[in-house]
């Protein structure tokens, strides 16, 4: 986010409570807090927009990444233990922090394991944007960018005052 928000980079996060049940969080609040008082702690606060917390896998599995596992390979064909969904199936997101490259266009174009190298990442973001190189002719003569989240359903508004305030404190952390 540092190096490329200026260009149009924008990260994502979608907690999920699919694997071994690692995001027990009730409210959007209480997972902000999570983030930064217990894991990672030491006053963490994401520079990305976090949502609130959805399934990614299994019957009850967000269409938004319905659709992004459909466009992308899978990263495996091996599953971790303790899931807590069903179906299992072959291009399911296999574990925490599993990233999904979209382009402008709204197309998801690379799907990354958990244990992929960061440099791998970046350097398609960095192609992806291109960065230190043309855009061709061609490239620019595409059809017009539609969102990924085509809706706020996913987006958790604050409940109540306390969370509010949390929220707008949230924001002003995350843009400092």
């Amino acid at each position: 986010m540092d190096k490329y928000s200026s260009l149009g980079f924008e990260g994502l996060g979608f907690p999920s409570n699919d694997f071994h049940l690692q995001e027990p969080s009730g409210s959007y609040t209480e997972l902000l807090n999570g983030l930064k008082y217990v894991r990672p702690g030491d006053g963490y606060v994401p520079n990305f927009q976090m949502f609130k917390k959805i399934d990614v896998n299994g019957e009850d599995q967000h269409p938004l990444y319905k659709y992004m596992k459909k466009e992308c390979s899978p990263t495996s064909e091996d599953f971790q233990d303790s899931l807590f969904y069903k179906p299992l199936s072959v291009s399911d997101v296999r574990w925490n922090f599993e990233i999904f490259l979209i382009n402008k266009l709204g197309h998801p174009v690379y799907r990354f394991s958990p244990d992929a190298p960061l440099s791998d990442v970046e350097a398609d973001i960095k192609a992806m944007l291109k960065v230190g190189g043309d855009v061709t002719e061609e490239e620019t003569e595409t059809e017009e960018p539609r969102p990924i989240v085509e809706s706020q359903d996913i987006v958790q508004e604050p409940e109540t005052e306390e969370e509010e305030q949390f929220e707008e404190n949230y924001v002003e952390e995350r843009e400092s």
